[in-house]
């Protein structure tokens, strides 16, 4: 029983590695030589600062006082909407006004268009999160946008919250609460703020994932024994076991065209990456090379060819990435602490990730072609842990 729940609750519940209080900071590896320098201005101070917030944390960007190889202009125009202009060498060269549920959203919009622009990757600004937070000694679900504006909070009864994850329409969340006393899916209605129990049956409940489409469901249950795979309907009814093993399963992840599933499991005596199809049949492991634990997978939606999760390095964790098209996997955090908890962005290259020691936890964005990392929720916030990352 203690390793079944040692590996479904993957290292939410862990002891983190690093006994001494260690401050949690920003990391800079090295930086992206083929980076562009951009200069940033706007009639509006609030809306320059929070453009220049956002490209300081791109690692294909490096924010300049001026003589830049783009300056990017970002002004109100009108209701909910904001103007980018991009100019190179003086010279404009596109303009495009962007509208968005507010100012603030519309101007992470518009700096996504910039990013398009200037360098031909997709745009990850204009993301939300949801999060696991504990302020007032209780776990609290919390959505907001990547750098903690619009933050709405979730209470929801219970003291432990596990892996919360976004439905592909955006508007309700799925997760894992021991509400009851024992693990069991729920999910959130973000419009009514009510909550529904998707998954309740004896045993463990957990891992809950939505499909690309939103049609399906990927989960671990361990009513008929082991923690297997099962995947069910988005109503949490027409469940179909996948796996048949002895060993524990965790941690489903879909494939960004439904058709696969990437999991942890122990099958090999230790916890490592495998996939399946999402209709069954045998599993296949994948060489990650790198770690005798391996767990807590993402499948990029951007890059098909990557997956990162969390590998045990040395005494701790970090964030690595396995590539199908190279057949390996490389460490991505060179973080003084434990990096948990990772999930893709929308633009293939950067990730979120929980930094933790024993006192605190926080969420960065890591540029995993660097190595560099950036901290994201503010330290007023207390701990943030659990990201789940929704593309714009």
């Amino acid at each position: 029983m203690q390793k079944t729940f040692a590996l479904l609750a993957a290292l939410a519940l862990a002891t983190p590695i690093f006994a001494q209080p260690v401050n949690i900071g920003e990391i800079t590896v090295k930086n992206d030589t083929t980076a562009f320098a951009v200069s940033i201005s706007s009639s509006n101070p609030e809306l320059q600062a929070l453009a220049r917030r956002a490209f300081d944390v791109h690692g294909k960007y490096r924010v300049v006082g001026s003589g830049g190889a783009f300056a990017l202009k970002f002004d109100s125009a009108g209701a909910n909407q904001v103007t980018v202009t991009v100019s190179q060498r003086g010279n404009a060269i596109f303009t495009q006004t962007v509208s968005g549920s507010s100012t603030r959203n519309a101007l992470l919009k518009a700096a996504d268009l910039a990013v398009t622009k200037t360098s031909g990757l997709p745009g990850f600004f204009a993301g939300k999160l949801a999060f696991v937070t504990d302020r007032g000694g209780q776990q609290t679900i919390m959505t907001g946008d990547l750098f903690f504006g619009d933050v709405q909070s979730y209470p929801v009864q219970g003291k432990t919250i596990i892996g919360p994850r976004w439905s592909p329409s955006g508007d309700r969340i799925i997760f894992t609460s021991y509400r009851t006393g024992f693990p069991d899916i729920y999910t959130l209605n973000l419009r009514t703020r009510t909550l529904d129990t998707l998954v309740s049956f004896k045993g463990t409940n957990s891992g809950g994932r939505f499909s690309p489409d939103g049609s399906r469901v990927a989960m671990v249950l361990s009513g008929e024994g082991n923690p297997e795979i099962y995947v069910g309907n988005a109503q949490g009814r027409q469940i179909r076991r996948l796996t048949t093993n002895q060993s524990v399963e965790a941690s489903p992840c879909w494939s960004p065209d439904g058709a696969r599933l990437v999991f942890t499991s122990d099958a090999a005596g230790g916890p490592q990456l495998y996939v399946m199809s999402a209709s069954g049949g045998a599993m296949s492991r994948l060489s990650t090379n790198i770690s005798r634990y391996c767990a807590e997978p993402d499948w990029s939606r951007a890059d098909p060819n990557k997956i990162v999760f969390t590998a045990g390095i040395g005494k701790g964790y970090q964030i690595a990435v396995f590539d199908f098209a190279a057949r390996t996997a490389k460490q991505s955090s060179k973080a003084p602490y434990d990096a948990v908890e990772p999930v893709w962005c929308a633009d293939g290259r950067h990730v979120v990730c929980t930094f933790r020691t024993a006192t605190d936890r926080a969420l960065f964005l890591l540029d995993t072609e660097t190595g560099n990392a950036k901290r994201l929720s503010p330290t007023a916030l207390g701990n943030a842990w659990g990201a789940a990352y929704l593309a714009p």
